[in-house]
Parts: structure tokens; sequence; C-alpha cells
């Protein structure tokens, strides 16, 4: 569904507009729950925040239908949903196929939910990686971020939900999410926290949801500056903009002039009181016809597109869906460390899992992103299905978990965080709603350090040696640190939060069923220092142009596992590389060849190089992705392009996006680090 479907509608949502009555218009742009309805379900037994979809405006007597609002992203919070691996995971992936196909899975289950609205790209940048909800975004690399968004909401839309982008923007705070506002100058701006939501409305996102925070003292709910200026001018945006929920709105007046379309879920600052300043002048009636023009033919469009399926209860997380659950686990899970000790051989017959999060149900945050599948499949029941016996130490007493290491055939240690330690956090308001924790039982918030709770760092130095054959399972939303004690263990892996099949996936990787090819979608440093820093609990926040690996590259700091790094069980070389140019693209390929004994993925990244840049720029940037699927010694010529507009760096002077006619260098590998690299040089055909 693009712009041009949608833009289609425009003249009969105008006259539809123009039969509705002031009041009828307003309705449109308000959330259909009271707080105190909110309120009463969340103390019914049973209940979960968007158990049903959430409604909002409509019009019966026009034939406008309301607006349906699931909330996500890795899977349908309303009912009792697919699981999926969080983002981050998913951003492992480097899958844009497999991305869109989840897409297409959480459509179909809004549609059986009752819903026609997806909540749930989120493609806020991780500024740091402490960031609590840094799990419900891809990664922290703005490129990769765009492109899998923008493939999450093609499959969403595929199936006539509108899908929304979320939280626009500069929202990468938790505890201070409320207050913060936000400044960077121009060119981080426009270069670095921008371009994946332009990227996301140009592939026809139908809505985005504004940030709580500020940005230069505006509440992003509020500011002309982005929701109407670059959002509407500059991107050409179309569709409807909502609020983040409940305090997304603090000023009816301003909210309503500034370009919010619709307050969610409840109408507390628009409805009577956005009527009221209507009728004494401080809103124009014609400020309401546009957000009703937009939102009204924005449903029109879905509501009238032919579906591409039926949509029975069956469609819930059936065998299809949670067989695609599993598959994205599968290429999620990130070998970043073995020695020899993986995959586990048929000899294994006891595995000890040892560490407080071996026997959990851990699929992430409690916050407004949690599913409720009606099964998670645990790493000790992955493990007894293989008919193995498990020996279980929650790892309390080293001495207890030295000895099960000892008496096991193979041990897994399982260490990282819970919705406890990282997550969304809802803080005590200074308002009148009585909703001071939306029903969540999220403690959450911002990590406190990036690396693992010093009980599990001593836990793997005592025991991470003990048995020849132990691997740490590694669990979390974003960086951990691993150089306290990585010596310590001969095999480690990044498995995120999993998802509902994740106990299926890691035991069918350390078993060798299935080779490991997911990448880390973020920068390991060896210190917490080599980050930006961030004060968590703050008023003001200045976001600095450089973070993630271009930051440990432009200070010429070694990580300890690079951007885009991940081993697998075999073994893959890369030759050849090649870079032809035309006037709207970079090619660039090489010969990839599995030389090793197992099939398996390599996920070929390519990087541009701004070395000889006149200004300050980044040393190379990811500018395309590709997963490249081969067997034992298959070898394959793989292409792939970047849009010579993806060169382009911004001149705050004279606000314009330029080119460069410099020698640029094209790395394409197999990660971030220049060793992983192949390279060779070009110039554009700039006139």
């Amino acid at each position: 569904m693009t712009k041009q479907d949608r833009m289609k509608f425009d003249k009969q949502a105008v006259e539809i507009v123009r039969q509705m009555s002031l009041e009828e218009k307003i309705h449109l742009m308000s959330g259909s729950i009271t707080p105190q309805k909110m309120m009463q379900d969340f103390s019914t037994p049973g209940y979960h925040y968007n158990m049903v979809p959430y409604p909002a405006g409509g019009n019966e007597r026009l034939g406008v239908a309301n607006l349906r609002f699931c909330d996500g992203p890795r899977g349908v919070v309303s009912g009792n949903c697919t699981c999926f691996p969080v983002t981050m995971g998913r951003g492992a992936t480097f899958d844009t196929d497999l991305e869109e196909r989840v897409g297409k899975a959480i459509g179909r289950e809004i549609r059986a939910n009752g819903g026609n609205y997806f909540g749930g790209v989120c493609i806020n940048l991780p500024y740091h990686p402490d960031w609590g909800r840094s799990q419900e975004v891809y990664g922290e690399e703005s490129f990769h971020l765009g492109e899998m968004g923008k493939a999450l909401v093609r499959g969403v839309q595929s199936q006539n939900v509108l899908a929304c982008i979320k939280h626009y923007a500069f929202n990468s705070m938790e505890i201070s999410r409320f207050k913060v506002s936000v400044t960077c100058d121009d060119r981080t701006e426009q270069e670095v926290f921008l371009p994946h939501f332009k990227d996301c409305i140009d592939a026809g996102a139908a809505s985005v949801m504004s940030a709580y925070n500020l940005y230069n003292q505006v509440h992003c709910g509020h500011s002309e500056y982005l929701l109407k200026k670059v959002l509407r001018d500059d991107w050409g945006f179309d569709g409807i903009v909502i609020s983040d929920f409940i305090w997304g709105v603090k000023d009816t007046v301003a909210a309503a002039n500034g370009g919010q379309n619709i307050e969610m879920p409840c109408t507390m600052l628009f409805g009577q009181r956005l009527l009221k300043a209507v009728q004494d002048g401080f809103v124009s009636e014609e400020t309401i016809d546009e957000s009703a023009v937009c939102i009204v033919r924005t449903l029109l469009a879905f509501e009238q597109a032919q579906d591409p399926q039926d949509y029975p209860q069956s469609v819930i997380c059936s065998e299809e869906h949670t067989k695609l659950a599993l598959e994205c686990a599968h290429k999620s899970i990130t070998l970043m460390k073995n020695e020899g000790v993986l995959p586990f051989d048929a000899s294994v017959k006891r595995v000890a899992v040892i560490g407080k999060l071996g026997d959990k149900e851990n699929i992430g945050d409690h916050g407004s992103s949690r599913v409720f599948p009606p099964y998670v499949v645990t790493l000790p029941q992955a493990l007894r299905k293989r008919n193995l016996e498990v020996l279980l130490c929650d790892g309390e007493d080293p001495d207890e978990a030295k000895r099960i290491a000892a008496q096991a055939d193979a041990v897994l240690i399982a260490a990282g965080y819970n919705h406890n330690d990282e997550g969304e956090y809802v803080a005590p308001q200074e308002d009148t709603t009585g909703i001071e924790t939306a029903g969540m039982d999220s403690v959450g918030g911002d990590r406190e350090c990036l690396g693992l709770h010093a009980d599990e760092v001593d836990l793997i130095k005592a025991v991470g040696r003990i048995n020849p054959k132990t691997a740490v399972i590694l669990i979390g939303g974003n960086t951990i640190i691993t150089s306290s004690f990585d010596q310590n263990v001969p095999a480690m892996m990044m498995a995120y939060y999993p998802g509902m099949e994740g106990g299926t996936a890691i035991a069918d990787i350390v078993f060798g069923d299935v080779c490991p090819s997911g990448k880390l979608p973020f920068v390991v440093p060896y210190s917490a220092e080599d980050l930006p820093y961030v004060n968590w609990n703050t008023a003001h926040q200045y976001y600095e142009y450089y973070h993630g690996y271009a930051r440990l590259d432009k200070a010429g700091k070694e990580p300890e596992f690079p951007y885009g790094f991940g081993l697998s069980y075999t073994k893959f070389a890369l030759s050849g590389a090649e870079v032809s140019v035309s006037d709207t693209d970079v090619t660039v390929s090489c010969k990839v060849k599995n030389i090793g004994s197992f099939s398996g993925d390599e996920v070929v990244q390519l990087y541009i190089g701004f070395e000889n840049s006149g200004i300050d720029r980044p040393n190379k940037l990811l500018r395309a992705f590709t997963r490249v699927s081969l067997d034992p010694g298959m070898e394959k010529k793989t292409t792939i392009c970047c849009p010579v507009e993806k060169l382009k760096y911004y001149d705050p002077v004279h606000a314009q996006w330029k080119l460069e006619d410099i020698l640029y260098t094209a790395y394409i590998g197999t990660s971030s680090d220049m060793k992983d690299l192949l390279s060779c040089e070009f110039r554009l055909n700039i006139n």
C-alpha cells in the first residue's frame, strides 16, 4: 500500500469530511476508551494491556471505519499471538525477506484479532546501548534500521493493516523519556537520527507515532518542525500521526496546531477540549479538516483494498507462524566465540544448564511490547525433547555449579538480562489521569551497566573451564561487554530474547542441526568509555554525531567484537571484489565460497569509505547487505547495490544534501572489521 494508492481516495475523503459536523471531525481525532475504562480493564483478572485492539475515531453514519490499534513489535500484543524474537534479534538476521514474512504474519494475526493497525515498527536509533528499550529496535546503524523497518512495513501492509513507525523522534532514553529534551547539530539530526524514518515513509508507511520526549525544548507530539516541516513538507507524508499513549499530548492547542492527528488511546486533551479550542479561535477548523482528511483517506484506502486471504482465528499462532518464529531465532543467534567446542557431538547425553536464567521463559520486556503466546519453549524443555538428561543449577552456589558441570557431558551457562534489568519504564506522573503504569508490570528502564551482573561473571569464571564442552548463552537486548569473562569459557553466543521457540533454536544450534548465521547489529567495545556519555536521569541530553562502530572507527579504538560480526560452523572465502558506478547506484560484487564442511549462510556487507572527504565524515558506513546460502564447496558471485543518494552528506549552511567529488572506497566482506573486508576504489558520475 503506497502513498499513490492512498491518494486515490483523496477526493472521496474530502467529500466525506465536508459532510461532517465539527464534533464528528474531532471525534475522528480521539481515542475511544476512557481512562476509567482502561483502569477497570487492568483490574480484571487475566486481562493485559491491549488484550483487544484499542479503537479510535470512525463514523458509522458516513461509512468511515475506526482505527483499531494493536501494539508490537515482537508480535501482536492483543490476544495470545505468536511471539517472535525481539526486534534486535531479528536485526541480527540481516534478512529483509525474512522480516517481510514476519510482517505478513503479524498483519494476519492483527486481522484475525479484529485490528487494522500495527503500532510496532520500532526504528529509534540507540545512541547508547544502555537504553532500556533497545531490544525493540534492529540495531545501532541507521541504514540497517531503515532497510529492516521497510521490510516490516511492506509485510504488515500487504495484509491491509496500517503500519506505524515509532517513536518519532530522538527517543532513545527510557527513565527520562517524559522530561528529557534532546539536542544535536543539524548534520547529526539529518544524517544519523532521521534517515531511517524517511526510508520507511518512502516505503509507504501509513502512520507515525510521535515520541514522549522533547526535541529542542518542544514536545515531539507538538513539534510543528518534526510533524509538519520535516514529515509532511520535506518527506511528503500523507498518512496519520498518532500520539504516544496517554502522556504523548501535553497541550491541546499546541498538539493540534503542531500536526498531531489522533490522541491515543484515551480522549483527555482532545475531544471536548479540542472542540472548545476551535470554538474559542485557538485552533482553526481548517487545521481540524486537514487531520480529518488524512485520517479518512488512509482508512478508506486500507478498508476498501482487496484482502489477499481470509483471517480466521486459526491464523493466530498457527504452525506456519510458529515455524517462522523458530526460523527467526535460528538466523538471529550469533556465535561470538568457539574454540572447537560447538557443535556438541552425539556423545553428549547429559547436559548441565547453569544460571538463574537457565529455566526461565525469558522472551523480553514486560512493557507495551509484551506478547502473550500460548507457550514458550525453554532451553531445558528443548533438550529433554531430544531425550537428553538435563541437570539444572541456578548457579547461586558456585561449588555446586562446578560439581554439576564436572558430572555433565556438556555445559550451557545462561547469563544476561530480563524485564527487571532493561525495558519500558513508566514513572509516576504528576497529572490527574490516574494511570501510572498503564497496567504493565515492567520494572525495566535503562541499564545500569553494559556488563553482566557481578554474580554471573563470578559464576562463569568459576565454572567456564571445568568442563571442556562449555558454552555461554547470552540473553539481552543490546551490547553486552564480555571482556571481563570471555577468556574463561571456550564458546559463547548471543541469543538476544529469542521468542517463544527460543529454547528449540538454541538446542538446534548447539547440537549442529542448524549452522549459526546471526551477525551482531551493534559493536561490542572493550570498555563502555569508548561509547558516548549519557546521563540517564536528566532533563537535557546532547547527542553527538558519532556513536557505535563509527565512533570507535573514528577514534581508532579496536572493539572486542566488530559490528556485523558472527562466526559459523563452516568457513567462507571472499574474493574478486569489483565495483561499477551508474548515475543512480554503486554496484559491488565478489565471489563467496563455502570452504568448510557445513551448509550455511553468510551475510555479505557493503561499507562505503569516506577517508578522502573534505569534511568530517565517518571512516566508513554500512550501505548494503545480503544473505548468501551455500552448501560445502559451492561458490556464488554476490552482487549488492548502494543508491548514490546514500552517499550524500547534509550541508547545514545551505540546508541541502550534497555529493562529494572524491575517491570513495567500497568495502565488501563479513563484518565492519578491516580484516574481514575486501576493497576497491571508485568515483561517482558527478556533472
